[in-house]
């Protein structure tokens, strides 16, 4: 496990590339950018734990289950099957026969393969179990907007969020094809009533009852340094707050942006913000799935503007090992993006998110050495290389175009 105490040996390399401002500017600007772009005041007081792939995950959310007294709330997009899935259900159904609160918001698409007999434990043990608009019950238009949060909140002191689903894929330490590379983060302070309200918003959606007599409504102390804004992106139409969250970090970058992102399909306007980005001399790193990726299609999409990108100065990676399934984002060695958010048509346009925009140089420095060793195992898009890539490569690229908004 890392925190961002664990990671006060890094030392942060010289933000004087520019020249143009100092650490505390940098971060007293995207601050008041943020707080006066998107509407929500960040909080102080945080303290941040990352955790890098299943092992650690998985570790730390069943045993915040387990320590829980009052409340656990959780809601995912993805419950599947496989053993993690069936520890989950054993861990939620023996706290709510111990008189705990549990409910469990499930996407109604993205946990259709749950087992039944996961849900017959959880139900018969007293979990409330709800589905977010199930397809067949809604109107068409309805049945495009998903619920992507990954949110676990326990005792409403102790939350998590990521990009992690509750299934085999994500088990284990990206050692093979088989374990998935993804990053969540543990988080306690004020920043936890944000994470909260995502999970009550979706709750209130599917469900009568919004809170009952077990929440307490509790008032947080300080338990670190970080400022985090919790930024909540919601199915509609026109300009989101994700996109305006994306934008605010590429704009403000002044030495640095790096992204790691598992579905990579954005539109010309961010593309070409990429590049502006790059050709106003920001080092603009994109790490993406290589060989391993559960969703080709959407590959292929963003695969039509490597060439365009690599032009304008961008690098771009391909991670080798296993499936790169992290959504992080990290400017200037002083802030960072974590949550549920990809960097494509369907999490910027379509489905409901949850992003934490962190403003704390140990904790961006402990995602940054992950980045970098993610690196190591990755390849580098090489301008000449990509240009020479075959016919069949390109036509797939634009068989895929008429659908990358739904991507």
């Amino acid at each position: 496990m890392t925190s961002t105490q664990e990671s006060s040996e890094v030392t942060p390399p010289a933000l004087a590339v520019r020249g143009s401002s100092s650490v505390e500017e940098r971060v007293t600007r995207i601050r008041r950018r943020l707080e006066r772009l998107i509407g929500i005041a960040a909080t102080e007081g945080n303290s941040l734990t990352v955790l890098r792939n299943g092992d650690e995950i998985f570790a730390a959310m069943l045993a915040g289950i387990h320590r829980a007294e009052h409340t656990v709330d959780m809601m995912t997009f993805v419950y599947w099957k496989g053993d993690i899935a069936r520890r989950f259900a054993e861990a939620l159904a023996e706290r709510a026969r111990a008189g705990v609160r549990v409910r469990l918001l499930l996407d109604g698409f993205g946990s259709r393969l749950i087992e039944a007999e996961q849900l017959r434990t959880m139900e018969r043990a007293g979990v409330q179990v709800t589905w977010f608009r199930k397809p067949l019950h809604l109107s068409p238009l309805k049945q495009n907007h998903r619920c992507h949060r990954k949110v676990l909140v326990v005792d409403e002191e102790t939350a998590f969020t990521g990009g992690v689903g509750i299934a085999e894929e994500w088990c284990g330490d990206a050692r093979n094809p088989h374990e998935w590379r993804d990053t969540h983060v543990e988080v306690r302070g004020p920043a936890v009533d944000g994470i909260a309200a995502a999970f009550a918003q979706n709750w209130a959606e599917c469900h009568e009852d919004l809170f009952d007599d077990r929440d307490r409504f509790v008032e947080h102390r300080p338990q670190g340094e970080s400022v985090v804004q919790v930024v909540r992106g919601s199915a509609s139409f026109g300009w989101q707050d994700m996109q305006t969250l994306i934008r605010v970090m590429l704009d403000s970058a002044e030495e640095r942006f790096r992204l790691a992102t598992a579905y990579f399909s954005p539109d010309a306007y961010f593309v070409e913000l990429l590049c502006a980005t790059a050709r106003r001399g920001v080092e603009v790193e994109i790490l993406l799935p290589g060989p391993y990726t559960d969703k080709r299609v959407c590959q292929l999409a963003g695969q039509h503007y490597y060439e365009d990108l690599v032009a304008c100065g961008v690098k771009i990676y391909q991670y080798q090992p296993t499936m790169m399934h992290a959504k992080v984002v990290t400017v200037d060695h002083v802030a960072a993006l974590i949550g549920s958010t990809n960097f494509n048509r369907r999490s910027l346009d379509h489905d409901e998110e949850v992003m934490l925009a962190v403003l704390d140089q140990e904790f961006t420095a402990t995602l940054d050495r992950h980045f970098d060793a993610d690196l190591e195992v990755s390849e580098l898009i090489r301008a000449g290389r990509w240009k020479r890539r075959s016919a069949v490569q390109r036509v797939r690229e634009v068989a895929v175009r008429p659908i990358r908004r739904f991507l």
